[in-house]
């Protein structure tokens, strides 16, 4: 029988054939797709005619459908419903993958008709984007290690290959922690709970087979038990359990896995030539160098930092009045900053909830997709993965455009976060290719689902993510979409959530669960007017991780990543009842891959320009401005890695902007 992962898809639109596919598929279908790419990266190398951009560039980006089809499905379902068999199958592909893209970049003959390109660059007469990927190319085996000989070869390959094999490590052992650590909670433990968190724990329960509602480590359940339940005995132990993933002994345990990954990404970086792996990571960002990362971040750390002392004085008053003496801890901070957001705003998240309704925050981020760019969105029916996938067809006028999928719910077979993937990405070449996008999140389930306004703004923030893929128009798939610099790769994703506090969306979307009824104004102005609430400590958690991960890979490996963390926290002096958003043995941005290794900066990069740019629509004709919609389309959405993003975002505003745009939107400019 032929395996359906490789066989032609006859589905709507050539979506997988996610009810076809069995794990028994996937390993015959990597091993073919792995000799089926040798074999077409041999035909070029092999090739006796003289290297032409055709023959050589364009092969490559012909070369590997068939794997990036395997993958796709494998990567897909592996991250958003795993099981025993598919972390077996991902512990074995990890390493195996490294060794097979190694391998192409270690081959000479490849290397040496790409260097002959590079060489004759200014001869070929290409356009613009050729000549972007063939930089990106040339700078990419460069980068690999291609120019190495000898032991120094095969040592960056056996790195890239232990570095693939821990990384899975790590994101296996994150997953089980969460997975299976629930607390759970008699009737009595409910009191003062609000219900939504009530049927998110008794749903949670639900799915886990529990004798009744429990809390787990999904960040849509543990922060508002945290919010709201006035226990601080349970606050203490959800919040230890939560901060302590990947740090509990045993199996499961990553702070080991983290200091090998350190010390092989240095030795990486230096077989490279390079002082250290920030160095290396960051000359492709538009950061370019650690001191530019650490200017920034140490820009808005002492505003943050003095914000969030101010606050916790306040938190600490509240909590004494309360009769609790001693230290703010971490599992106070917010219970009392949601009991002073409802005294100062008047600000009841459990009032609030109803009108967030997961269905209609989905259709506002549909409906000004269409106001903004045309694009309009039909459910499809096709099998999916999982029953709690959704399907759109996304059209404008009348062209299909692409398809999109949305994964909204927490469970214990999906890793925590939020993400955006492209199945399929766009391109023209070797034949038009319309995109198939996915949103995956872990929001809280219900019937209706609920979501926290914070979700609502993840939600917006996937999407935007979502809409880079789906408007990408090059012909490369290597330099579509989202395939841009760390550092820019944000931009379209934070600024789209702005979009979801235009007070005309929210008063369209945000409906009462129950009665259908819009968001009272009063409460829509207060939610607006909120925003700058606990930013102090928001960016504190935030700030606070992105410079341990630029000490990481700033200098020395540390031996002990965990003491060089108390030690980079102490020196900036984090507030004590603040903890890192994202902790050594947890930080799966990291150390779960190279992506956002020395680069989780690149958030805060990333919203110097999205303030910015949705200043650009409001020093315009509005949100909705026709000509800037129109703008931000061409110059940024569209043309994904075709440019330096300098250029694309000048483009678009016509200057690169200041942190001050940053500042001023989280509400920490001084005066």
């Amino acid at each position: 029988m032929s395996n359906p992962i490789l066989s032609d898809w006859d589905t709507p639109f050539q979506i997988a054939p996610f009810d076809a596919i069995s794990d028994a598929d996937f390993a015959p279908a990597l091993d073919l797709a792995l000799a089926a790419h040798r074999d077409e990266i041999a035909a070029i190398t092999e090739n006796p005619e003289a290297p032409t951009f055709a023959n050589t560039i364009e092969a490559l980006e012909a070369a590997g459908k068939t794997l990036d089809k395997v993958l796709s499905v494998f990567f897909t379902v592996a991250g958003a419903d795993s099981n025993p068999e598919r972390q077996e199958l991902q512990r074995d592909f990890s390493p195996r993958l490294a060794a097979h893209y190694s391998e192409i970049f270690a081959n000479r003959a490849l290397f040496a008709r790409v260097s002959d390109l590079w060489a004759r660059r200014n001869t070929l007469g290409l356009t613009p984007e050729q000549a972007r990927v063939l930089m990106l190319t040339h700078r990419g085996f460069v980068r690999s290690g291609a120019a190495l000989r000898g032991a120094a070869a095969e040592r960056i390959k056996a790195i890239k290959a232990r570095l693939a094999t821990l990384g899975t490590a790590f994101t296996q052992n994150l997953l089980a922690d969460e997975r299976d650590w629930t607390m759970p909670l008699s009737e009595a433990d409910l009191e003062g709970l609000p219900d939504f968190v009530i049927r998110a724990a008794r749903t949670a329960g639900e799915d886990q087979g529990a004798d009744g509602p429990i809390v787990t480590l999904s960040r849509s359940l543990i922060v508002p038990f945290l919010q709201f339940s006035p226990r601080r005995d349970l606050r203490e132990t959800a919040w230890r359990a939560w901060a302590a993933r990947g740090a509990n002994g045993g199996e499961t345990d990553n702070r080991a896995i983290a200091a090998e990954i350190l010390a092989l990404r240095e030795e990486r970086a230096k077989l490279l030539g390079y002082d250290s792996f920030a160095a290396y990571k960051l000359e492709t960002e538009m950061a370019k160098t650690p001191g530019a990362v650490r200017d920034l971040l140490m820009a808005v750390w002492a505003p943050a930092r003095a914000q969030a002392e101010a606050d916790a004085q306040v938190l600490t008053a509240m909590m004494q009045d309360d009769g609790v003496n001693g230290d703010l801890e971490p599992w106070d901070w917010r219970y009392y900053a949601e009991k002073r957001r409802k005294a100062e705003h008047d600000l009841d998240e459990t009032a609030l909830k109803p009108y967030l309704q997961l269905d209609r925050m989905i259709e506002a981020a549909f409906s000004c997709a269409n106001r903004l760019f045309g694009l309009e969105f039909a459910p499809l029916d096709v099998a999916l993965y999982h029953p709690d996938c959704r399907a759109w067809e996304v059209t404008r006028d009348g062209a299909h455009v692409g398809v999109f999928i949305g994964d909204y719910f927490a469970r214990g077979s999906k890793r925590s976060g939020a993400w955006c993937s492209a199945m399929r990405g766009q391109a023209r070449f070797p034949e038009r290719q319309a995109p198939v996008v996915i949103n995956v999140c872990n929001f809280a389930k219900g019937d209706p689902a609920l979501l926290s306004y914070d979700d609502a703004r993840t939600l917006f923030h996937e999407f935007g993510h979502a809409l880079h893929q789906l408007l990408s128009d090059v012909t490369y798939e290597s330099i579509s979409g989202t395939s841009v610099a760390r550092d820019f790769v944000e931009l379209p994703s934070q600024l789209y959530e702005h979009w979801l506090e235009v007070p005309e969306v929210l008063g369209e979307f945000a409906t009462h669960v129950e009665t259908g009824a819009p968001m009272p104004d009063a409460m829509r102005d207060k939610l607006l007017k909120a925003a700058h609430f606990d930013m102090g400590f928001q960016t504190v958690e935030y700030v606070a991780s992105a410079l341990v991960d630029l000490a990481f890979h700033e200098g020395t490996a540390p031996a002990d990543p965990m003491a060089k963390q108390a030690e980079v926290l102490a020196g900036i002096g984090m507030p004590h009842a603040i903890g890192m958003r994202h902790a050594t043995p947890h930080f799966a941005h990291v150390f779960s891959g190279d992506g956002y290794s020395s680069g989780y900066y690149s958030y805060m990069w990333s919203e110097v320009m999205d303030a910015d740019a949705f200043a650009a629509f409001e020093e315009a004709g509005g949100a909705f401005d026709a000509d800037r919609a129109q703008a931000l389309e061409r110059h940024i959405l569209s043309a994904g890695g075709s440019q330096e993003p300098e250029a694309l975002y000048t483009a678009f505003r016509g200057r690169l902007p200041g942190v001050e745009a940053l500042l001023k939107g989280r509400g920490l400019a001084a005066g």
